[in-house]
């Protein structure tokens, strides 16, 4: 007997081939990580997440970069690569390390990009959220990388000096920012980064700096595939397939 396709919910997990990974720093750390690749055919294109500050809670499992690797190896077909920055703890594990605001965690932008590298995962993009924005604005301009997405970009600790960096690299640049971020919102962040010709800034209406709620990660995952993948459509909010469901309270964070 034929069953209706399941709607998708914030703590649904579509299936995966999922590894536990070690990255390696230039500057003799290990870093804990999880690549998530589609079961069936081989990735299209590869998002290398950076997680929000270490410091404010955020790590490999914010809500967010965790759905993208909860849902987009089924969904369109990409690998997500999460790891924790040095000195950062989730239940992967703790990276080795400490905090250094933004400074050293270039040593863990490279060594996630050469894991891509290495690898052969196609296409890699950078998808920073929050601190992971000025890290990708930092450290990320890199010629194995062909883009950068960045959710709720503070411009807090990156400089004009990066974003000119941005500019002469000219690879593309995405910004989502929400209506009522904390720290940046989107007039702004229009004024901030045209500095950048390639840049584009999309306003999201109504959404705040955590992108908490349903809709807010569905309008931030399509803008995502979009990107990565042009000409790919929204993506689905049902799945007819194998669906497990994560335990209560991993779905925000």
């Amino acid at each position: 007997m034929s069953t209706s396709p399941a709607q998708i919910r914030a703590l649904s997990v579509l299936p995966a081939t999922r590894t536990e990974i070690e990255l390696h720093t230039a500057d003799g750390l290990t870093l804990v990580g999880e690549l998530a690749v589609p079961v069936d055919r081989p990735p299209l294109a590869t998002l290398i997440t950076l997680h929000p500050l270490p410091t404010h809670g955020g790590f490999m499992d914010s809500h967010v970069l965790r759905k993208a690797s909860w849902r987009l190896p089924a969904l369109a077909g990409l690998a997500v690569l999460r790891f924790n920055t040095r000195g950062t703890s989730s239940p992967r594990g703790t990276s080795g390390g400490e905090f250094d605001g933004g400074q050293a965690e270039r040593f863990d932008v490279a060594a996630a990009i050469e894991y891509a590298e290495f690898h052969e995962l196609p296409h890699p993009w950078l998808l920073g959220w929050s601190f992971g924005t000025e890290l990708a604005l930092m450290h990320g301009a890199d010629p194995a990388v062909e883009g950068a997405i960045l959710l709720s970009p503070p411009l807090s600790r990156a400089t004009d000096a990066d974003l000119d960096r941005w500019d002469a690299f000219g690879r593309p640049l995405v910004a989502l920012v929400p209506e009522h971020d904390d720290f940046l919102q989107p007039d702004e962040a229009r004024r901030r980064f045209a500095r950048v010709r390639q840049a584009e800034v999309i306003g999201v209406d109504g959404a705040k700096h955590l992108w908490v709620g349903e809709p807010s990660v569905r309008r931030v995952l399509d803008e995502v595939v979009a990107r990565v993948l042009p000409g790919h459509g929204p993506l689905p909010t049902t799945w007819d397939g194998a669906m497990s469901t994560a335990a209560s309270g991993e779905a925000d964070g």
